[in-house]
């Protein structure tokens, strides 16, 4: 069974009803400080996190004195603007105790939906964790439109799971895991310990059931969890409003456990291996070599350039007698490719005339055959 001790890089969703009180509309000040504790231990340990926060509408929508009931888009912008602000200061002041930098990151459907601002997202994500910062993500609701939203944020995590490569992702709810139907109507629903498959038996026995501040039902988790395990990503789903809620999940607590059948790495190599390309390069033998023991595709080691393709595009890889051996997701468009092809990272700004990436696709976007 997956254990979040594994887990490397862990994404935790949290919800707008752990973090604000319903009743009195105000932030849960001890359980984000037990949260924070959470987050130094995993750290501690040396682990990526990233945490995936609901709250600034429920947050803004007391400061600006907005009713209980379902807001109009504009005043869940409005209460979205307002809170954002208390809720970034909240995690931060939570964390800096810690030594625990902090980012707000605030992000669309867009982001992930259009390739060239999904590699964007995952660039500076990837930055900030390597930097030892905590990404605090969150839909961006103060732009969102219902046609550009994911909805809810158990997608939203799963979804940046999948952009940072994580290996483990966790909801925490208002449930201890996933049950064969209510469990507060029916006495004999049962808790799933394991799930290693979502077959249509399981969905069915997902209700609709949402807090007064949340959007996500079981419905929703199930998403993210197809979404998460696809890309090698275990899931849970466990009880958060108890203190430590990441300890307590270590230490036994009841959760429900999605399974993945394979690694982050291995889940995404698939992927790039399954588009269909739109160009190639040809390289020559010391990037061949070099691509082997696991290096990037540096400029200085493309022949030639084949395309059109863009930014973000799959791209065939060639060796000097014109062999396939791999794909890639390319950082570079091909008439940029044309440019700078065989020449060094340092000369890249001068042909450009921008600064660019050192290289033209990184290691972990590639699938060599």
């Amino acid at each position: 069974m997956a254990a979040l001790s594994d887990g490397q890089r862990i994404v935790v969703k949290i919800g707008s009803a752990l973090l604000v009180d319903r009743a009195t509309g105000l932030l849960r000040s001890d359980w984000l400080h037990s949260l924070a504790q959470d987050v130094a231990w995993l750290k501690g340990q040396g682990k990526d996190v990233v945490l995936v926060s609901s709250g600034s509408i429920a947050l803004g929508r007391g400061v600006l004195g907005l009713p209980a009931t379902p807001l109009a888009l504009e005043q869940s912008q409005a209460a979205a603007a307002v809170g954002q602000i208390r809720l970034a200061r909240a995690y931060e002041e939570a964390l800096e105790p810690h030594g625990i930098t902090t980012a707000q990151v605030l992000v669309t459907l867009e982001d992930s939906a259009d390739r060239r601002r999904y590699l964007n997202s995952r660039a500076t994500m990837e930055q900030l964790l390597s930097l030892g910062a905590v990404p605090i993500v969150n839909e961006n609701d103060t732009v969102a439109t219902d046609e550009i939203r994911f909805g809810d944020n158990d997608r939203l995590a799963a979804q940046i799971a999948v952009t940072v490569g994580a290996d483990r992702l966790i909801l925490l709810s208002d449930v201890d895991g996933f049950y064969s139907a209510n469990p507060n109507d029916d006495p004999l629903a049962i808790r799933y310990e394991t799930i290693t498959l979502i077959t249509p038996d399981i969905e069915a026995q997902a209700g609709d059931a949402g807090s007064g501040l949340s959007k996500g039902g079981m419905k929703t988790k199930l998403m993210a969890a197809k979404t998460a395990t696809a890309a090698g990503c275990a899931m849970a789903i466990s009880h958060g409003a108890t203190n430590r809620p990441l300890h307590a999940l270590s230490m036994g607590a009841n959760a429900t456990w999605f399974t993945a059948h394979s690694d982050p790495q291995t889940a995404r190599k698939q992927w790039i291996a399954s588009i269909k390309p739109r160009g190639s390069v040809t390289l020559d033998a010391g990037a061949v070599a070099a691509m082997s023991k696991g290096k990037s595709l540096l400029p200085a080691g493309v022949i030639s350039v084949h395309g059109p393709f863009g930014r973000g595009d799959s791209i065939a890889l060639l060796t000097p007698q014109g062999h396939p051996i791999g794909y890639g997701l390319t950082r570079y468009t091909s008439a940029e490719a044309e440019i700078i092809k065989g020449h060094q990272t340092s000369d890249i700004e001068a042909l450009l005339g921008s600064p660019g990436r050192a290289a033209l696709i990184h290691r972990d976007d590639l699938a060599l055959s």
